[in-house]
């Protein structure tokens, strides 16, 4: 069934028009994601407006200790609970919690003990929906830790506290030396992936379903342009290297300096301090990102 909730949530996630959002969804029987994927191929999906979500408000918050670093997202309903001082001091806490321990996800979190406290932290989570009044969610976690010649860094954008925000990146890298400005250096790639949001490292460890279904949708585009087949074959890999440059994190252009690639900007720090660099890994949590 098609119902107009599903239209509307169509409409604010592709800034399509009603009577093409309802079609859509009737080709796909009603699949969210099948229907974008439809609206892009015919052309339709064309203002690239981004999704609106739901319940989407709270905060970011990071943490570190000698050897790890976590990431949290605790959802609130207001922005309003988001600057509250209670609010912000329970991520810091359950932050502190997440780095003490190991736990495998939010449940193994919620029957702990919160720290510092002889509550467990679903205690300490229905006191504060208690006391602010808004509904509280403790959303996702994730922990980086780091090893001999590893190096953590981490960025909070639009942040109210200096652990909290709207947007977090935390980053993983190796390099042979710590050389000078290596904080800086660190902080840079930090907050071009906040500003960029890359779906993988390089192009090698993208997921092959994401590359597959852009190719889809460009063959079915260059099928309908009438070129010949060796042509829609140069159209469609040229395609693919811009995809590339606008997810991959080593193929994106530096926010910083747009005339260099990251990958150019990190061997030009390997040539300046004759080092070697890795990025092993990062992760990215934006407010609302996984808010159904």
């Amino acid at each position: 069934m098609i119902t107009s909730e599903k239209i509307r949530t169509l409409r604010e996630k592709t800034g399509a028009g009603m009577m093409d959002c309802k079609k859509a969804l009737l080709e796909v029987e009603g699949d969210l994601e099948s229907a974008i994927d439809w609206l892009r191929k015919k052309g339709v999906n064309t203002a690239a407006k981004k999704s609106v979500r739901d319940a989407s408000d709270g905060l970011i918050t990071i943490l570190e200790n000698d050897t790890q670093m976590s990431i949290l997202e605790v959802n609130s309903e207001t922005d309003f609970v988001a600057r509250n001082s209670d609010f912000q001091q329970f991520c810091l806490g359950l932050s502190k919690t997440i780095l003490s321990n190991q736990y495998e996800g939010v449940n193994d979190i919620l029957d702990s003990i919160f720290y510092q406290s002889d509550k467990k932290v679903s205690e300490e989570l229905t006191n504060l929906i208690s006391k602010i009044g808004e509904n509280i969610k403790i959303k996702r976690f994730d922990i980086l830790s780091k090893s001999a010649n590893e190096f953590l860094s981490f960025y909070i954008h639009n942040a109210v506290n200096p652990n909290s925000g709207k947007i977090g990146v935390i980053l993983k890298v190796k390099s042979t030396e710590n050389f000078t400005d290596f904080d800086i250096f660190l902080k840079n790639i930090s907050m071009h992936i906040a500003a960029t949001d890359p779906k993988s490292i390089s192009s090698d460890d993208l997921n092959e379903e994401i590359v597959n279904r852009e190719k889809s949708i460009y063959i079915e585009q260059l099928e309908k342009s009438g070129k010949p087949k060796d042509i829609q074959e140069k159209i469609l890999n040229g395609k693919i290297k811009k995809f590339y440059q606008e997810v991959c994190l080593l193929n994106q252009s530096f926010v910083m300096d747009n005339q260099l690639s990251i990958q150019q900007y990190i061997n030009d720090q390997m040539k300046k301090y004759d080092c070697d660099i890795n990025i092993q890994s990062f992760l990215f949590y934006r407010v609302g990102d996984t808010v159904q």
